[in-house]
């Protein structure tokens, strides 16, 4: 129980922040409540442990101090035995691996909130996409990954997101193993095929045109180098969970400086990250403290542009996901950036300063305001006052019901706050005993090897090859996107048999829920 104020010398709507937020159970300390620019380390902010599962919203302005109080709350959570994930998009999260460094500065503020200072760093593993960058190689097979989440990386629109559902239904009950880009390629332009249009009565068609734009994205996202992240050994996101023999939790940070020109494919992945932990997942209701929180950074990404089923399923993942003891927190610049049935779930928010400077954001500091609790605060005000490090708070208490809206100067982070060097960090990604586990990439027989396989007989007949050659350039020219072995592959009379003989194969079938995403065994 946090030291209660002097009555005779603390505003009374500081004494009614210090009441709101004088929790019973285990919390963690977000700072002191200020009232007319001075803090009282009397009246300590915190969100209890058990509420973390009830997610939340970090925002404010760029240079506000939202990275720094996710280092915040994420060091308080790996002291307290609570797995996190962060994704360091600035390159700036590093330094949660070691302690601090003490100065003036930090000094200051430890005094001004009443925090006992020591540095302190968290145990951390370093996780990149498909290995660029430093860190261990985060990678997912193009089944795993789902329609829904590719459709959003590709950008398509909701009939050509439809068409690839079809695509990936054939695979899945034909037993055509979806492992990367080109595994999908190859089936794709099988469908568009005279056998591959058969195949498909059943089910439905699948477009020449739209195969088209689906195989220049396909390719253009290769080009791009995003092939890498798609593919064996996938990531277990059960190795998010890890909590260390002392007892601390593991801090998962995912480098993305290599990605920041792809944004729509880092926060699609951070989506696939969450899709996967929650079919893996147990029921458990509310427990005393969550299983993993995850911060999910630069959010605004994940929902722009999003079509209305992706957009359902983000909504679904986060409601549900909280009975599994996994948190959510979004991070963003503006509550205005989470749509309204995914901010209404989000029960603690830390809100940094917005700033005015436009009609529109006049608008979106008006928006900001909307979402709080009555308070006796000028919020429209507080809000382009606030300075760095200092935040408008509100969390859901042990009992569940909003905490009073306090104006917060946070507490400094205990571990360093800006990048280790390169060389610490290599050597602690070398040291991982996950490397070793997913380091190289592996190329396994999947769609691709098979369906070039089932091409072999016809290039093996001469004759049968010359009298294919003029059909075999038609459809190239027909499937410009499909040329080389792909283009063969249309004109190959053994695929009809071979695609029959495959839909024989028990047992193949995935089973897939929420973003489409395949279900696996743990």
């Amino acid at each position: 129980m946090p030291e209660q104020p002097n009555p005779s010398t603390v505003p009374a709507p500081v004494q009614e922040i210090a009441t709101g937020y004088a929790f019973n159970g285990p919390a963690l300390d977000l700072g002191a409540a200020i009232q007319d620019g001075t803090a009282y380390p009397a009246a300590q902010v915190r969100i209890p442990l058990g509420a973390l599962n009830r997610h939340g919203l970090v925002a404010g302005a760029t240079g506000t101090g939202k990275t720094k109080t996710l280092q915040l709350i994420a060091e308080q959570l790996s002291a307290q035995g609570v797995p996190v994930f962060l994704a360091d998009v600035k390159g700036d999260v590093s330094g949660i691996s070691a302690p601090g460094e003490p100065s003036e500065r930090t000094a200051a503020r430890a005094a001004e909130v009443g925090q006992q200072w020591t540095p302190q760093g968290c145990p951390v593993e370093f996780y990149s996409l498909g290995g660029q960058g430093a860190g261990i190689p985060i990678r997912a097979t193009v089944t795993s990954f789902g329609p829904l989440l590719l459709a959003k990386v590709l950008d398509l629109n909701e009939t050509q997101e439809a068409s690839l559902g079809l695509v990936f239904l054939y695979a899945d009950k034909h037993g055509l193993e979806l492992y990367d880009l080109k595994d999908l390629s190859a089936v794709i332009s099988l469908l568009t095929s005279p056998q591959g249009k058969e195949e498909l009565k059943g089910i439905g068609g699948l477009s020449a045109a739209t195969a088209g734009v689906i195989l220049r994205s396909l390719a253009l996202l290769a080009a791009e180098g995003a092939e890498a992240f798609f593919g064996e050994p996938e990531f277990d996101t059960a190795e998010l969970l890890r909590v260390r023999e002392d007892g601390r939790g593991v801090v998962s940070v995912l480098e993305l400086p290599a990605v920041q020109d792809r944004p729509r494919l880092f926060s699609t992945f951070l989506m696939w990250l969450l899709a996967d932990l929650y079919q893996g997942l147990p029921e458990v209701g509310d427990p005393e403290k969550p299983k993993l929180v995850f911060f999910f950074d630069e959010a605004h990404l994940l929902f722009k542009g999003a079509s209305k089923a992706f957009l359902e399923a983000i909504t679904q993942t986060v409601r549900l996901i909280r009975s599994k003891a996994v948190g959510i927190f979004f991070v963003t610049q503006t509550p205005k950036d989470v749509p309204a049935d995914v901010l209404a779930q989000l029960g603690n928010r830390v809100q940094h300063a917005l700033r005015a400077f436009t009609p529109d954001d006049a608008k979106a500091l008006k928006a900001t305001v909307s979402t709080f609790p009555r308070s006796g605060y000028d919020l429209a005000q507080v809000l382009t006052q606030l300075g760095t490090g200092e935040a408008v708070v509100t969390v859901l208490s042990e009992k569940g019901a909003p905490t009073p809206v306090a104006v917060t100067r946070l507490r400094a982070p205990q571990s360093l706050m800006g990048p280790v060097a390169p060389d610490v960090l290599a050597a602690a990604v070398d040291a991982s005993p996950l490397n070793a586990r997913y380091r190289d990439a592996v190329d396994r027989e999947s769609a691709y090897e098979k369906l070039a396989a089932g091409s072999a007989g016809a290039v093996e007949q001469p004759k049968e090859k010359e009298q294919g050659q003029p059909k075999e350039k038609e459809k190239e020219k027909e499937h410009p996107e499909a040329g080389g072995l792909l283009g063969s592959l249309l004109a190959n009379p053994t695929l009809k048999s071979f695609a029959r003989s495959a839909g024989t194969q028990l047992g193949r079938e995935i089973s897939r829920n929420l973003f489409g995403t395949a279900k696996r065994r743990r």
